[in-house]
């Protein structure tokens, strides 16, 4: 271990939990319900351009690793467990209810 990383580790620091804590609670959350209206907004919008495809996409995987790489795994690293479970649990809650909810916003607003 590196001189740093020994007064890291001995301080007792909690920012990276808060930082893994606001990820979760709050940007994931934002950011997919976002998302989820903004797709369900090109699905429905039947004007399927290139440059609106290509956002789409660019959206899509933006999303994917978002969620994969600061939700999923970051809850991986903190509950041990071997099947996955909590950090299934977190994913769902952070990232597909709000992408879901976003889509649904969408919806209801259409049907307005």
């Amino acid at each position: 271990m590196t001189p740093a990383e020994t007064r890291v580790a001995g301080s007792g620091s909690r920012w990276p939990q808060r930082f893994a804590d606001a990820i979760r609670f709050v940007v994931a959350p934002v950011i997919l319900f976002i998302s989820g209206f903004s797709t369900t907004d090109f699905f429905l919008s039947g004007v399927y351009t290139w440059p609106r495809s290509s956002r789409v996409l660019v959206l899509t995987i933006t999303v994917i690793v978002l969620s994969y790489e600061f939700v999923y795994k970051e809850q991986r690293a903190l509950h041990h467990d071997s099947a996955g479970a909590i950090a299934a649990r977190a994913l769902l809650y952070s990232c597909v209810i709000p992408y879901a909810l976003g889509a649904a916003a969408l919806v209801a607003l259409a049907r307005m």
